[in-house]
């Protein structure tokens, strides 16, 4: 991926180095900590949770996992960060800035950039204490995308996911999320929460994840258009990740078997389909996977 010349954004938080931006994960509920080495719920409830993850994980968990009471948010640098790890976040947050700034103003409406907290370890948000074990996720009550950047190592080691591309297509697709909350489809879902069973929530939760990984692919599509981002196998990288995240490839690898009723992200091949959906041809209304008769 052809990264380096483009425009970074400035709407980076860097709590790597700040006091409470990093250290040890603290317990939620019950005494038990979630960490990476408990694959079952590192893998399966530690990926993209869209729209509160503490709310997500607590219903994998039964509804014994409960929110700690919020710290208070550390102090972190603002601005692009200047590490090549730091500067590669910023350039995919620029051209996804870039790409939906575009899609907005064509619509006569304005796009609200998100920020993005670069953080180590935990750290508050306005959903709860963020951790690492969560992956990244996005935070609508703050409209912040939450990275502790060890993710990619998970990503690359432990769910065979390796390249720059993959990692980018992360970060697409959290901002993704955002467009959602932006659009009000985040409120409608909150709202449909009330009046529908787990198992119904759970498939409404895989049309929004999906959604999100066209939107993805949207990102992807204009990107490239401007500046020719796309090498040689990046594409392939962004499908292998989404292959490798799908619930029924993250469930198989967990307990042997799969579950379908208790999917909420979709299955490799469906969300390897929607991230091509929006990245041939990025439009946002061939994104909505809300009217889709089939996934």
């Amino acid at each position: 991926m052809k990264w380096e010349n483009n425009r970074q954004s400035d709407q980076i938080e860097d709590r790597r180095d700040s006091p409470g931006g990093g250290g040890r994960l603290p317990r939620i509920g019950g005494g038990r900590g979630i960490g990476l080495g408990t694959i079952a719920i590192a893998l399966v409830a530690g990926w993209v949770f869209g729209i509160n993850p503490l709310t997500i994980l607590g219903a994998l968990d039964g509804g014994g996992l409960q929110a700690p009471a919020p710290m208070e948010a550390p102090q972190g640098q603002a601005g692009a960060p200047s590490d090549e790890s730091g500067r590669f976040v910023a350039a995919v947050l620029g051209g996804t800035e870039d790409a939906w700034g575009a899609i907005f103003q064509a619509a006569n409406a304005q796009y609200q950039k998100p920020r993005l907290v670069l953080f180590r370890g935990a750290t508050p948000t306005a959903c709860g204490t963020g951790q690492s074990a969560m992956g990244p996720f996005y935070c609508p009550a703050d409209q912040k995308v939450y990275i502790d950047l060890s993710f990619y190592d998970t990503l690359r080691r432990q769910l065979g996911a390796p390249g720059d591309f993959a990692q980018a297509y992360v970060i697409a697709h959290e901002v993704g999320h955002h467009v959602q909350n932006l659009m009000g489809i985040t409120d409608q879902m909150e709202k449909a929460r009330a009046r529908m069973s787990e198992r119904e929530y759970n498939a409404l939760s895989v049309r929004l994840e999906l959604q999100a990984d066209c939107f993805a692919g949207i990102w992807a599509n204009h990107n490239h258009q401007q500046g020719q981002i796309l090498e040689p196998g990046d594409v392939e990288e962004a499908l292998n990740a989404a292959a490798a995240i799908g619930d029924d490839a993250l469930q198989k690898k967990s307990q042997g078997h799969v579950v379908p009723d208790s999917f909420t992200h979709g299955t490799s091949d469906q969300r390897q389909r929607w991230f091509q959906k929006g990245l041939q041809t990025g439009d946002v209304r061939a994104c909505d996977t809300f009217k889709a008769a089939s996934l």
